[in-house]
């Protein structure tokens, strides 16, 4: 095992393009990392630079205390496991597992040894002797994996490995590959388009945009705490609600109703509030003396039952907002085109017993303790840089009296 270390690291291709922009990245030895954005954000290209199958115009990158810039990739002690599972399909999946093993000159005794190990990890035995052709795609998937596992490198890299499969697959093979990075304790760097993945998956997770490294954090802190509106507007399914207000006179003015400013954050003519769905709730059936809970009456446009909840579409007039990082996303995910009638549109994730009826109007209810709030301008979680200001400045107090009680240096003695 070994950790990976990237220092200002940058990809920049012949004709001027920046794939990846000054990444600075540490992946702890034995830490789950997942690097997870939209179409064309770096990510892959990231992964392949740690590979060694891109090289780096810029930076330093050290796999364990190595620096491997020039390192060929048979030189690294990595593992890769790509999307499209690059079996041969004219050898068995004894055969597949063991290939490289045996290009190493490995003896056969050995080779056997690891292959029955991984493939009873990872319930393959009694498939050895069948070819990739007769193999469900997720049987195909892990016989990728078995082949990475017995060359038991240092790290295993992993570029978007279910993207093949279809929904229920892959949940249950996101449960596999947490369960053998788990049981294998190995450093492991997996790439994903998908931040339901990367949510459930990684100990910390790497958000890219336009190859700048935006949020490096865990799960929890990424849905908690965004770092900016483009880390809130990926993390989270349905994603977050985004309203145009200002901030007046201590009041938040949003297009449905007025709450209180947080403490600390000043006036403000134009900033950008955000909502998760499941900060909403049916005013009928929201919590009971909740002190910062806030009604509002809403048209229902649309409601989808999922059983276990219920997503009702709303429109809102006036609150719309304007956001290169929110058009990205929205581009991304294929709802840029979606016409919107001149009215915003929010989701808010009710309780299944909840009564909502579309082309009606319904009371609803947020928790306004759970706003968050972002600059218009640059998009920057005003919250978060108000309590990092305010670090700054309780660390700048320490160094000054650390320094004011310092003993004075002592004359030096006459001669």
């Amino acid at each position: 095992m070994a950790d990976i270390t990237l220092t200002d690291v940058t990809k920049r291709y012949a004709d001027g393009t920046e794939a990846v922009k000054h990444m600075n990245l540490e992946v702890k030895d034995g830490e789950f990392m997942i690097l997870v954005g939209p179409s064309g954000c770096g990510k892959s290209t990231a992964l392949r630079m740690i590979a060694g199958l891109e090289d780096i115009s810029e930076g330093e990158m050290r796999i364990g205390d190595k620096v491997v810039n020039n390192l060929a990739p048979r030189d690294r002690d990595i593992a890769m496991v790509f999307q499209n599972y690059a079996l041969y399909p004219h050898m068995t999946v004894r055969e597949n597992m063991g290939f490289a093993l045996k290009l190493a000159k490995v003896p056969q005794s050995e080779i056997d040894k690891k292959v029955d190990d991984a493939a009873k990890t990872l319930d393959l035995t009694d498939h050895l002797e069948r070819k990739p052709a007769n193999l469900s795609g997720g049987q195909r998937q892990r016989v990728a994996m078995g082949r990475a596992i017995v060359r038991d490198p240092q790290v295993f890299l992993m570029d978007e490995p279910l993207s093949n499969l279809d929904a229920k697959l892959r949940v249950q093979m996101r449960t596999e590959v947490s369960r053998l990075q788990r049981d294998l304790s190995t450093t492991m760097v997996y790439v994903t388009h998908d931040q339901t993945e990367a949510m459930t998956l990684g100990d910390r997770v790497a958000v890219m945009r336009s190859g700048v490294l935006q949020q490096v954090d865990t799960p929890r802190a990424l849905y908690n705490d965004p770092v900016n509106i483009f880390v809130a507007g990926f993390i989270g399914s349905p994603a977050m609600n985004f309203f145009s207000a200002k901030i007046s006179g201590g009041t938040v003015q949003l297009p449905f109703a007025k709450v209180p400013a947080p403490k600390g954050v000043k006036d403000a003519p134009d900033v950008i509030v955000g909502i998760r769905p499941e900060d909403f709730e049916d005013a009928k059936l929201a919590p009971a003396n909740h002190p910062e809970g806030v009604e509002f009456e809403a048209p229902i446009e649309l409601v989808e039952s999922m059983g276990s909840e219920i997503y009702a579409y709303f429109s809102f007039q006036g609150g719309e907002v304007s956001s290169d990082e929110l058009a990205e996303l929205a581009r991304d995910s294929g709802i840029a085109e979606t016409p919107s009638g001149g009215a915003g549109r929010a989701v808010a994730r009710l309780n299944p017993e909840s009564e909502v009826r579309e082309g009606q109007k319904a009371r609803l209810w947020f928790d306004a303790a759970k706003l968050h709030l972002f600059g218009a301008a640059d998009g920057a979680n005003l919250r978060r840089a108000k309590a990092e200001q305010a670090a700054t400045v309780e660390a700048t107090k320490e160094a000054v009296a650390a320094e004011a009680e310092k003993p004075g240096e002592e004359p030096p003695a006459p001669e």
